[in-house]
């Protein structure tokens, strides 16, 4: 009678070395599938809807090889930090859209398919909500897409 050990056997040996194969290949998947939303959208990065009491609590990022400060405004409740000026979603970082705000203004805010997304950088009192009630600065940008509109508050 043969003495055989299964950790050299050839056919366990391959069996191992597919668990081995399809452990670590699970692994990877499951590490590169957890990892892509986690920084959210580039207006995210930039701070764009994130809070804020005053201007200086806002980014000054780079777009373009341009610096830009964004702005803090504080007629939301919590602030919202937002880049000014725009006049198409052209002119605004990839998840956000450029916006005509009431007070006579273009902004730059996040845009959404629902409530959790316009949280990226909010606190749950001041969280934003995902609305379609609001006018594109550009018509032609309008695709139904809403916006993160924090309700209206002061920023303090």
């Amino acid at each position: 009678m043969t003495n055989l050990r299964l950790s050299t056997h050839p056919d366990f040996m391959v069996t191992k070395r597919a668990i081995q194969f399809w452990a670590t290949a699970s692994l990877a998947l499951l590490i590169a599938g957890c990892g892509g939303d986690d920084d959210g959208t580039e207006a995210d990065r930039l701070g764009v809807a994130a809070e804020c009491a005053e201007t200086e609590d806002c980014a000054e990022v780079t777009i373009d090889d341009e610096t830009v400060q964004l702005e803090c405004l504080p007629q939301f409740k919590g602030g919202y930090c937002a880049i000014d000026d725009c006049t198409s979603a052209q002119d605004c970082p990839e998840g956000s859209t450029c916006v005509a705000h009431e007070d006579g203004q273009n902004y730059c805010f996040r845009i959404c398919k629902e409530k959790v997304d316009c949280n990226h950088n909010r606190s749950l009192e001041n969280e934003a909500n995902c609305a379609s009630n609001f006018d594109f600065a550009d018509p032609n940008d309008d695709d139904g897409a809403k916006a993160c509109i924090p309700p209206s508050g002061s920023a303090g």
